[in-house]
């Protein structure tokens, strides 16, 4: 009989959760991986029920060959399950309507939450398991009581707290991070000392149901675009959008304003929308006005301790407003209909849709979803 704890461990096919499954076995446990099919990349459909072109740039079977073939350099059972539907109805489908409302959305947020430490951590325990285990660049202190505290990963430039901002207690305390403690150069020269088939691998970059493919193009799959008219400040029309969907505050590629006689020869920025006339707004100027914001409004705010509620508003904290932003000094005022975060001094490109994640020194709180944005008294046309 074997009495190692058991832990299940998310294997995506990439050099970070592999080293995490090396670690793991090396500890001591009882190792099982698990890789997961969150899109069916074969074939998929439209929202009027139109099959999509096969999804030639998510290489999800090559994804899986690198974690079988790591699985059996460790000699680990690999275990391949299927949560595309619940991948579907839970993430893609937010992503979807987010976008729909002329926001920009962050699934990776949405797939922690549903995905990765709910359903999978839900087929792990029927698996047996005493944890589960990710490649994530975080870490968590646990408290005589039972209470976990998320910490931001060692490696600044890797952190990935943000994107498990929406986590709770519960999904949290039976949950291991085993490269959080290790800088990303330390994790490649494990994976290069220990011969893993994936030490060289590439890291992934963005959301995989898109891949590299083009993501206008991939969108208009799935939601008709109507273009309109690119407008100044002062209602001057100045080109044609192909959508309000496909640009987000902030944004300077993509516009095909280019030169304009009337104006200066500076980039032209996304500084605001008009959903109900489908104008999209634009203004000169990386640093313009329009583009800063004091304060934004919060729903669905989740503390990943409870316990810290009551002492947090008016705190001096930190926050993020999107992945790998400095930290921004915030304070967080409770005491509205929704919560509200001021800024210490006006932050750029504050986005509706996007994460906002709030920390104390390397104590991830929490986080919750963009919801309005302002500048002093005055709603941002965002």
């Amino acid at each position: 009989m074997n009495n190692k704890p058991h832990v299940v461990v998310g294997m995506s096919g990439g050099v970070d959760s592999s080293v995490a499954a090396y670690l793991l076995k090396e500890q001591g446990y009882q190792v099982t991986g698990l890789f997961m099919v969150n899109w069916d990349s074969a074939a998929n459909q439209d929202v009027l029920g139109n099959p999509t072109l096969a999804d030639e740039t998510c290489p999800q079977e090559k994804d899986y060959s690198d974690a079988l073939n790591v699985a059996n350099h460790l000699n680990i059972p690999l275990e391949r399950v299927d949560f595309v539907e619940e991948y579907w109805n839970d993430v893609f489908t937010y992503f979807l309507d987010e976008y729909e409302k002329g926001r920009t959305p962050n699934p990776d947020v949405m797939c922690n939450k549903y995905i990765k430490f709910a359903k999978f951590k839900e087929h792990a325990k029927n698996l047996g398991a005493d944890y589960i285990a990710m490649g994530h660049y975080a870490r968590l202190h646990r408290h005589e009581d039972g209470r976990v505290t998320l910490l931001r990963g060692v490696d600044s430039n890797k952190d990935q707290t943000y994107f498990l901002s929406q986590l709770t207690q519960e999904q949290l305390k039976d949950a291991l991070f085993p490269v959080g403690d290790i800088p990303k150069d330390k994790v490649r020269a494990i994976a290069h000392e220990q011969n893993l088939p994936t030490a060289d691998k590439k890291d992934s970059t963005g959301i995989c149901f898109i891949g590299e493919r083009d993501f206008q193009g991939f969108l208009r799959n799935y939601l008709p675009a109507q273009s309109g008219e690119i407008r100044t400040l002062e209602e001057k029309v100045i080109g044609e959008h192909v959508g309000l969907m496909h640009y987000t505050i902030g944004q300077r590629k993509g516009l095909g304003i280019g030169g304009h006689p009337d104006y200066a020869n500076e980039p032209w920025f996304v500084v605001g929308k008009d959903l109900t006339n489908n104008i999209l707004y634009a203004a000169q100027g990386y640093h313009h006005d329009k583009l800063y914001s004091t304060h934004c409004t919060v729903e669905s705010l989740n503390l990943i301790d409870a316990s810290h509620y009551k002492t947090l508003e008016g705190s001096a904290l930190t926050a993020k407003f999107r992945y790998r932003q400095p930290d921004q000094p915030v304070h967080l005022d409770l005491s509205q209909e929704l919560p509200v975060v001021r800024f210490d001094h006006p932050v750029r490109a504050v986005t509706p849709g996007q994460a906002v994640v709030l920390y104390d020194g390397d104590v991830c709180l929490g986080g919750g979803i963009i919801k309005h944005v302002y500048k002093d008294s005055e709603r941002l046309p965002y």
